[in-house]
């Protein structure tokens, strides 16, 4: 007798209401897991799934942390791993700060119907749902699987469902999510493939790609920019940009990033954070050369 095993998605968290993750109020699950490694990373903990190496185990200040016991019917690599308890945490996040692996014991494991679950106690109050990371497509198989369940829900079926990516992902990926999903808003981080290399860790070619797919496709919602001065290449390559934009639907969000220092660790920390007299040279640059409004950043920290 075979048994059907329910896909899984590792969570890194769960935000219940967000106005800045896609239009109106929207639920934001945060997937654990990224195919970057940029330099400049806000959430650098969400990249990696944590190896159980056991660092942030002795210096939780609640003992929320342990290693698992050894007990009748475990492995011995099933006694060595971290486990958290959620009762015990109070969420400082000494062990995010600690962790050499840019990784995250605290994360959560759930199935399609108890996400779907935690949407149906909050679906008359959010107008949709966002899968963020981390990186979203890196557990593309779980988004397809529960955006099509929303779809087909008659209770839930009015949510609009988008994913917020950096756009590393194959057409081939796409066209499997594009039927049941409603949108995307896609980071752009540098234009030379070069500095994107630097900055990434990996080229842009699957970027530039994407966003042009998913503009086509009707399903692009946001172009996202991030202007590190002086490091990434937007401001210098604005022509080139510019004309990416143009070929754009012009209902496209172009939403302009600055830089700053917050969560950022590394050699990133030694950066000039973008000022905003900066980022207002970077916005009339680009906006002198595109019909699309360009929103800029509302805090510069």
């Amino acid at each position: 007798m075979s048994h059907t095993v329910e896909k899984q998605a590792v969570v890194s968290r769960i935000l219940n209401f967000s106005c800045v993750d896609g239009p109106g109020n929207r639920l934001v699950i945060f997937l654990q897991g990224c195919n970057f490694n940029c330099l400049n990373c806000h959430n650098p903990h969400t990249i990696n799934y944590c190896n159980d190496c056991g660092d942030c185990v002795e210096g939780c200040p609640t003992g929320a942390l342990s290693f698992g016991q050894t007990s009748f019917g475990q492995t011995e690599s099933q006694a060595k791993k971290v486990i958290w308890d959620e009762a015990k945490c109070t969420h400082c996040d000494q062990c995010v700060d600690v962790c050499g692996n840019k990784s995250n014991p605290k994360v959560k494991h759930y199935t399609v119907e108890q996400i779907l679950s935690i949407i149906r106690k909050q679906q008359f109050f959010i107008s949709g749902i966002t899968i963020s990371g981390g990186e979203a497509t890196v557990q593309l198989p779980f988004i397809v699987d529960l955006f099509k369940a929303i779809k087909s829900d008659a209770g839930l079926q009015h949510l609009t469902c988008f994913i917020d990516s950096n756009g590393y992902l194959s057409a081939t990926g796409w066209q499997r999510v594009i039927p049941y999903m409603d949108g995307a808003m896609i980071d752009l981080k540098a234009w030379q493939n070069d500095t994107h290399l630097w900055l990434i860790g990996r080229d842009n070619h699957k970027v530039i790609a994407s966003i042009k797919l998913l503009a086509e496709a009707g399903k692009l919602h946001e172009l996202r920019l991030l202007h590190i001065p002086g490091k990434s290449d937007l401001d210098s390559e604005i022509d080139a940009v510019a004309q990416l934009i143009m070929d754009l639907p012009v209902d496209v969000i172009v939403r302009l990033n600055a830089f700053q220092h917050h969560g950022v660790i590394g050699e990133a920390l030694t950066w000039d954070k973008c000022s905003e007299a900066q980022m207002t040279a970077f916005h009339h640059a680009l906006q002198s050369r595109v019909p699309h409004t360009l929103q800029l950043p509302r805090v510069y920290m």
